[in-house]
């Protein structure tokens, strides 16, 4: 994945003078460290500051300089401290006179980046996969009913528009139905909702594909399902919305315990 870009600092916008400093974490805070380990000690130790609240977004750490004497490392141990955390969202990394290591917090991207991550690591089968589909997308039915825009529900017909024509001319595939789940999700509009479910893409993608090689034919089903789905969601329906998306989700169930991706079965 690209690095980001550092952000470059920024001047006051009235009489050309620069912005003052932004307040600087005390350097008491800090505590020498000792472990075959050293970056990843520093880091859980600036960690821990800020799930303390002890360090806090827009506090700048004390400089590379500064910070060797603190945790009595060299600045090399230091300088990849600090590249794991700017990789973790925690600190951005600043250039220029008035630049250095600012005190950050994560958006939803990165940490469902994270979470993707992990989930590609784990051993999860698609019969699981599946199972926690339909415990999660049965339960934000309710708010996607709720919440739901016209905007939401114009995009979703929209998608479901494409997806049907795609079908008709075999250009169908699992990425478009996952993708319509994700979007689906973002009509709760609950950040954390979203972040799961972007999170869960991977995963999502495997339990599709599983179904799929049972069934190769069962995305034509699935986009009438879609769009049904939708409708009941423009009605405010939450009974209807619920019941179609089950069907929905068991027969992508059904698929992947056929494949044997369920030891139970």
């Amino acid at each position: 994945m690209p690095s980001r870009p550092r952000s470059q600092p920024q001047a006051a916008k009235t009489g050309g003078k620069p912005a003052p400093m932004p307040n600087a974490a005390p350097e008491e805070l800090f505590k020498t460290v000792s472990s075959s380990r050293v970056s990843q000690v520093i880091v859980e130790q600036i960690r821990l500051l800020l799930k303390e609240e002890r360090l806090k977004p827009g506090d700048r750490l004390p400089s590379e300089r500064d910070l060797c004497v603190h945790f009595g490392v060299s600045r090399v141990t230091v300088r990849e401290a600090l590249r794991i955390l700017e990789a973790s969202g925690l600190v951005e990394i600043r250039v220029g006179a008035r630049g250095g290591a600012f005190v950050t917090t994560p958006d939803s991207r990165q940490v469902g980046e994270g979470l993707a991550t992990l989930l590609s690591l784990s051993p999860l089968t698609a019969a699981e996969v599946t199972e926690a589909r339909l415990v999660f997308e049965l339960g934000i039915v309710p708010l996607i009913v709720e919440r739901a825009t016209d905007e939401d529900i114009e995009e979703l017909l929209a998608m479901c528009d494409e997806h049907i024509e795609a079908m008709e001319h075999g250009d169908y595939t699992m990425e478009m139905s996952a993708d319509f789940h994700i979007r689906v999700a973002a009509a709760t509009h609950n950040s954390a909702v979203r972040m799961l479910v972007e999170s869960f893409h991977g995963p999502l993608l495997m339990s599709l594909r599983t179904a799929h090689s049972v069934e190769p034919r069962m995305g034509k089903r699935g986009s009438v399902e879609h769009r049904e789905f939708v409708a009941a969601v423009a009605a405010r329906d939450v009974p209807k919305a619920t019941a179609t998306m089950r069907a929905h989700l068991e027969r992508t169930a059904a698929r992947v315990r056929a494949e044997g991706g369920d030891p139970g079965a």
